[in-house]
Parts: C-alpha cells; sequence; structure tokens
C-alpha cells in the first residue's frame, strides 16, 4: 500500500506541493482503522493493574496523555459514559502514552479517572495502534474490530457521539 501512495507524489505537487505529498503518505501509514482488528490488550503489557476481561463486550478505550488539555477535560464525561454503560457489557479504558511513569502517576494523582487507567509503559499498544493525536477513543464491538474512532474531545458533542456510537453497538444483534 505504502508503494501504491508513493506513486501518487509526483501527482501530489499538482494539488499542493509537500503538503499534499505528507498527507498522501500519512495516509498510507495510518494505524488501526475502522473495520480493522484492534490489538490484544492482554499482550500490551500494560501497567497499572489488571486489564478486564472484554471478549464479548464493547470495549472503548480512550488513548491520553498527561500534557493534554483536552484528556484531562474528557475524563469527567467518560467516567459517566463508564458508570452508565457499567452493566451492559460495555468496558471503557484509558491508555497513557506517556513516556514517562512519573508523568502518569502524576497526572492520575491530580485528576484520578472514575475508569480503569493503565499506562503503556513499553509503548506496544502505542505502536500497534498508530494513535494519531490526543485523545483519541476507539469504539471497538463484540468481535474484536474497530467500528468508531473519535479524535480530540469536543466536550457534550464528543460524549453524545461516543454514547450513540455504543448505543448502535448494543443494538446489534450478538453473533
Amino acid at each position: 500500500m505504502l508503494k501504491k501512495s508513493l506513486s501518487f507524489l509526483g501527482s501530489a505537487r499538482v494539488f499542493g506541493g509537500a503538503w499534499a505529498a505528507l498527507v498522501v503518505v500519512s495516509a498510507a501509514l495510518a494505524g488501526v482503522k475502522v473495520g480493522d482488528v484492534f490489538p490484544a490488550l492482554a499482550t500490551a503489557q500494560l501497567a497499572g493493574g489488571a486489564v478486564p476481561a472484554t471478549a464479548g463486550k464493547i470495549l472503548v478505550v480512550d488513548f491520553w496523555a498527561s500534557w493534554c488539555a483536552p484528556c484531562k477535560a474528557s475524563f469527567p464525561a467518560l467516567g459517566k459514559i463508564s458508570s452508565d454503560y457499567a452493566t451492559r457489557d460495555v468496558v471503557l479504558i484509558g491508555v497513557s502514552v506517556d513516556e514517562s511513569a512519573a508523568a502518569y502517576a502524576t497526572f492520575l494523582k491530580k485528576t484520578p479517572p472514575a475508569f480503569p487507567a493503565f499506562h503503556d509503559a513499553k509503548q506496544n499498544l502505542v505502536r500497534a495502534v498508530q494513535v494519531p493525536t490526543m485523545p483519541t477513543t476507539y469504539v471497538v464491538d463484540r468481535q474484536g474490530r474497530v467500528r468508531f474512532v473519535h479524535s480530540g474531545f469536543h466536550g457534550e458533542a464528543s460524549e453524545r457521539r461516543l454514547r450513540s456510537d455504543i448505543d448502535a453497538l448494543l443494538a446489534e444483534k450478538t453473533p
């Protein structure tokens, strides 16, 4: 796919020079997308406790960082969502992309989440997913496929979209 995308670099100059070429290459290198299988959490070696069982459940994975103001702003909404859907086979977890364990720990002390939060200390999951921006939230169906990806946090609008996506997956028949 990369070779195919790189073949468009010549024509990218026509549509905007280096910036268009960068967009084409970025798209070719993009990580986990809608329709892809989400990487197994059990093999990611996440720090911060036992990863909850997710088999047959809807999984919501929010990638965040200690330096990210929108990440901090999203925690109350994600906490409400986690609580509201806890009895409906929905698992919501947060994954810190911080390279520093101290930054992760300090952030959690100042802004304790109402959902399980983990630190990807070895950057295994971050590398596998290739998270594009902070925060980014992946909504994964019961079969382990990414169905929705939310970039950034935009207050109530983000919370409504996330709830709508979860409700849509809950309404689907289980296989």
